[in-house]
């Protein structure tokens, strides 16, 4: 077993656990004889911040202004922005690619929102996939919208759920770098990638397509994003543990 793969929840009982947000989908959804718009999250999300020691809140896209993200995170320790369809590209100034996914916007205006507040509060942040794309052009930079036409390939996502387990360099010095060391092999499923840098992020990790596979923001407070899937090798918690782990030192604070 992975160093911090024990998580958090085994003889902690005593310590009241942190409360991690996690977005969730906008979509049409089936079960039974039901077909209606719902929200969901795929259970491996929530699995993983348990498995590392925390509570997991699911947070649905609804209608948002800053007094209610406020609220909201009055609530939580910790923000897990999770994956999903592409951000609209309006957002950072584009037209869509004819590949790009029809936008979310109530979901891109509420993570946008749950976002901007968390960073003004230095909130833990984890971005996963859509979420390292949703850190980025909150803070000003743009994306690629579609991989194949800068690399000529699309190895970065294969198509009918199936994940490309491709190996990723972190950058040395970096949060990243600290808590899995130098590489990874990274479960990606990603069309899309970070072009221009938003303001005061660094890159924490490149894969050898010279594609940005994640960021941070340095300082002291938690603000990491992946452009991979941890969630699906939960064989390795050292992500969820860390976001779980500096919320638990947030909340900590927030007590004294």
């Amino acid at each position: 077993m992975r160093a911090g793969t024990a998580g958090g929840g085994a003889g902690q009982s005593s310590v009241r656990p942190p409360v991690i947000g996690l977005t969730t989908y906008l979509s049409q959804a089936q079960t039974g004889v039901w077909d209606v718009p719902a929200s969901f999250l795929p259970a491996v999300y929530f699995q993983g911040v348990n498995a590392a020691g925390g509570v997991a809140v699911l947070l649905p896209p609804q209608p948002v202004d800053s007094a209610v993200a406020e609220r909201v995170l009055d609530g939580l320790d910790g923000l897990l922005i999770t994956g999903g369809k592409d951000v609209d590209p309006a957002a950072y100034g584009q037209q869509p690619h004819p590949e790009t996914d029809e936008p979310g916007r109530q979901r891109d205006a509420w993570e946008f929102t749950l976002l901007d507040a968390a960073l003004k509060r230095e909130l833990p942040v984890l971005g996963i996939c859509r979420g390292a794309q949703v850190l980025n052009v909150a803070l000003g930079g743009t994306l690629h919208q579609h991989l194949p036409d800068v690399l000529g390939h699309s190895g970065h996502r294969a198509g009918n759920a199936v994940f490309s387990e491709l190996p990723v360099r972190t950058v040395p010095g970096t949060r990243l770098a600290a808590l899995v060391g130098e590489s990874v092999d990274a479960q990606c499923y990603h069309h899309q990638a970070v072009a221009e840098l938003g303001e005061g992020l660094v890159v924490s990790a490149w894969d050898g397509d010279g594609v940005i596979e994640a960021l941070e923001l340095p300082g002291d407070g938690f603000v990491l994003a992946v452009q991979w899937h941890p969630e699906e090798s939960l064989d390795d918690l050292r992500l969820f543990s860390a976001i779980v782990e500096a919320a638990r030192a947030y909340a900590s604070g927030r007590v004294s």
